[in-house]
């Protein structure tokens, strides 16, 4: 089964000194950096896991491989060949991440699930930090996680020490964490819990897979 990823969002970080607010998170224990931009590789050595939250994602593909990325996330709802897009994406050199927004019908990314290599699930509506976080959405990782046991699921949006157990239980494991991360007063202690009870749960997972 996957292992816990843990990768604090960007979007809570001070822009003014993205540089050092990505360095510090790394400091602390992050696996991934969840980046709505992607232009700071020559500052560190991290996963870049981009959110590309636009139309057309098929235009900025190369942009962001120049750039650095590592991960492609594109939304399921912003493209007309989800299929050709990941073909793209990996022809470029980057991992593919396929987004659904909390309104679409996960049954939309079912058939790139051998293709794609994370599923996004979001837990808020995209575009903006400290919203709730959507428990409703969790039958969609459920699903996902039935159907793809191999998949790395993200969840994105509200995530907090309060509502970890639900998104675990539910099999997500890259966990994206904006103001419960920037915002605690241990960082490093903060990470290592969300990482503890995802890999709980996906140990749990793992376990009823081999009994079945």
């Amino acid at each position: 089964m996957p292992i816990a990823k843990i990768s604090p969002s960007l979007l809570s970080g001070d822009f003014g000194i993205l540089a050092a607010e990505c360095k510090r998170m790394v400091s602390h224990g992050a696996d991934w950096l969840h980046m709505v931009i992607s232009c700071l590789t020559k500052h560190l050595n991290a996963f870049l896991d981009c959110h590309m939250m636009v139309s057309e994602p098929e235009k900025w593909v190369d942009d962001f491989k120049k750039a650095g990325a590592s991960m492609y996330c594109f939304h399921i709802e912003a493209t007309k060949d989800a299929s050709a897009l990941i073909d793209k994406i990996h022809e470029a050199g980057m991992k593919a991440g396929v987004a659904v927004k909390p309104k679409t019908p996960i049954s939309a990314v079912m058939d790139l699930g051998h293709k794609m290599d994370m599923c996004l699930v979001m837990t808020v509506e995209p575009g903006f930090g400290g919203q709730r976080f959507i428990a409703e959405c969790m039958p969609k990782v459920k699903e996902l996680r039935a159907r793809f046991p191999n998949l790395d699921i993200e969840v994105d949006g509200g995530v907090s020490l309060e509502n970890i157990d639900a998104a675990a239980e539910a099999g997500a494991n890259v966990i994206v964490a904006g103001t419960s991360i920037f915002k605690a007063e241990d960082i490093t202690g903060t990470i290592e819990a969300f990482r503890a009870k995802v890999n709980v749960e996906q140990d749990k997972l793992s376990k009823e897979s081999i009994a079945v």
